[in-house]
């Protein structure tokens, strides 16, 4: 046996381990358990009254990295706020997401300025903000129309928007 055949078997040997610790780690993740994020009121003032969610806080980058993913349902009451520390242009995508979600992006005075509905699930499209957002609703595809909620309507949220 050469020593390359001894260097190569000890790399691959190295990639295997490597590659299932990496999928440990992944499938660890995709097994997280619900509810390990803090949860909080939010109210969306629509034209037909207030609308009230329990949302799921995600303001640092591993939770708002694993978002809703991997889940197979969510409550009509519930949802996941993405929290900001200062606004900026925001970009969503469906990876690995298997219920269909309406996206809402907040910006800075706790305005709706955009609505994306419906987004579809397992896919990998980018879903823009149209300008810089302090945070991002998702709850249940379907839901904003039905709840009536629209572009315009105003996140109640003392502690996220104070002037609102």
């Amino acid at each position: 046996m050469s020593m390359f055949s001894k260097v190569s078997r000890r790399a691959a040997c190295t990639a295997v381990a490597l590659g299932l610790l990496f999928a440990g780690a992944c499938s660890a993740q995709a097994i997280a358990p619900v509810g390990t994020l803090p949860v909080r009121d939010i109210d969306i003032v629509t034209a037909k009254g207030a609308v009230r969610f329990k949302t799921e806080v995600a303001a640092d980058p591993a939770s708002q990295q694993q978002g809703l993913m991997y889940r197979k349902s969510m409550a009509a009451d519930r949802g996941m706020i993405f929290i900001f520390p200062e606004p900026k242009q925001a970009g969503f995508w469906m990876h690995n997401t298997l219920i269909p979600l309406d996206l809402m992006f907040v910006d800075a005075t706790g305005r709706i300025e955009s609505i994306a509905a419906n987004a579809k699930p397992l896919d990998d499209s980018v879903i823009p903000s149209v300008g810089p957002v302090k945070a991002v609703i998702e709850i249940n595809g379907g839901l904003a129309k039905a709840r009536g909620i629209a572009v315009g309507d105003k996140v109640r949220d003392p502690k996220l928007f104070p002037s609102n």
